[in-house]
């Protein structure tokens, strides 16, 4: 039902599905289930990055949670706080812990399109594994560097209580979870008010994290400060 549901956000379609069962492998009760998505793009449509540069600014789209990413790390913290998952939530409205950190992925489909079509993206940087630290720099011309304000954006209480019950450091925690931002846009300094009116328009929240700046070699794809 989730899966369906995420489909009919993004306009996909879901033409199948299937599930593994391996015995010995998997305990009893357990199951494994994997997916993916085929896209089409028209030729020279492409966002490739070659049209980011020098002074365009991020814009950052608010996450509704962890998302996807570093469940892992997740569970190692509530063991060491020695927390359930059916404990009450110290930073949600949810009842309980385990809600608050299945809540489901937002999808940015819909909005990203818009944007795309109104020519208003120069790139777009879905912030998964590695974190903003990661996977900005790599939509970005090897040139450029992203300089981002670290206090730009309003992070959720529910990566608060992590970092500060794991006792995780802050390049852990930028580096492992989205921290509140999970897609970030670049667009020219022309565009970006237009950009954001777009967004919140279709329900995002939208913070201006910084801007693109040039990359002397040897120095980092991306700064924060």
């Amino acid at each position: 039902t989730g899966i369906a549901e995420g489909c009919s956000q993004a306009g996909c379609a879901l033409i199948g599905g299937e599930t593994a069962e391996m015995p010995g492998l998997y305990a009893s009760g357990d199951y494994d289930l994997a997916g993916f998505a085929v896209g089409a793009v028209e030729r020279g449509q492409q966002l490739t990055g070659a049209a980011v540069s020098h002074g365009d600014i991020l814009l950052g789209l608010s996450s509704n949670g962890l998302h996807s990413n570093g469940f892992s790390l997740v569970r190692a913290v509530l063991n060491k706080a020695d927390v359930g998952f059916n404990a009450p939530s110290p930073f949600s409205g949810h009842a309980s812990i385990g809600a608050a950190l299945l809540e489901p992925t937002r999808i940015y489909v819909r909005s990203c399109l818009a944007a795309i079509r109104a020519g208003q993206v120069h790139a777009l940087a879905h912030i998964t594994g590695g974190g903003l630290i990661e996977n900005i720099p790599r939509v970005l011309p090897k040139t450029l560097a992203a300089q981002i304000d670290s206090a730009s954006w309003l992070r959720p209480a529910l990566f608060d209580w992590l970092q500060d019950a794991g006792g995780i450091t802050d390049a852990e925690m930028m580096r492992t979870f989205n921290c509140g931002i999970d897609m970030v846009t670049i667009v020219s300094p022309e565009e970006a008010d237009a950009a954001i009116r777009l967004f919140e328009e279709h329900g995002e929240t939208v913070y201006r994290l910084g801007e693109i700046i040039d990359r002397p070699d040897g120095t980092p794809s991306l700064v924060l400060t």
